[in-house]
């Protein structure tokens, strides 16, 4: 995805899209068959979302997912085997169709993600934006978190039908 143009989208599997929109920001794109209500649990329930969120390609875990979603709370998530942690602080929490958090493991070169679940019938188009501070930090993160995204999503789409959902 390096080689693209900017604004040029990236289709990934199961119809995830990843779209670089400037130098600073790239959003990733999918429509879940289940209604925003039931996607929006899945990502602020510690225990639902340690089912999905990391591609299990990667053979490795949430250890800890420890999530107090409301504005100025906290998140800390700690992977298994290495220890990693990804953490940060809940800016904006508007129930079923707006998350918006930092991201402080890198310091002051994290982006700032926003997810939106904008709700179509009983299907939710999410839309997940994420700002770096700079182009230089948005290129140093690389598009492989991004593009693990279409894997990560279609775990979530297994949990949302054990949810309930179509």
């Amino acid at each position: 995805m390096d080689a693209r143009r900017e604004g040029e989208p990236t289709t990934m599997k199961e119809h995830t899209t990843v779209e670089r929109k400037s130098g600073r920001e790239a959003v990733t794109r999918r429509t879940f068959n289940a209604p925003a209500r039931i996607v929006f649990e899945a990502w602020t329930k510690p225990e639902l979302f340690k089912r999905w969120w990391v591609p299990k390609s990667l053979g490795m875990s949430l250890r800890s997912c420890d999530m107090d979603v409301r504005v100025g709370g906290k998140y800390r998530l700690e992977f298994e085997p290495d220890g990693m942690a990804f953490f940060g602080t809940y800016l904006e929490v508007t129930p079923h169709s707006r998350l918006v958090w930092t991201n402080e493991e890198g310091g002051d070169g994290g982006p700032v993600t926003t997810v939106i679940f904008k709700e179509e019938g009983e299907k939710t188009l999410l839309m997940m934006h994420e700002l770096y501070p700079s182009k230089e930090a948005r290129d140093a993160a690389g598009t492989g978190a991004a593009e693990m995204m279409g894997e990560t999503f279609a775990q979530l789409d297994g949990l949302l039908v054990t949810l309930g959902a179509r």
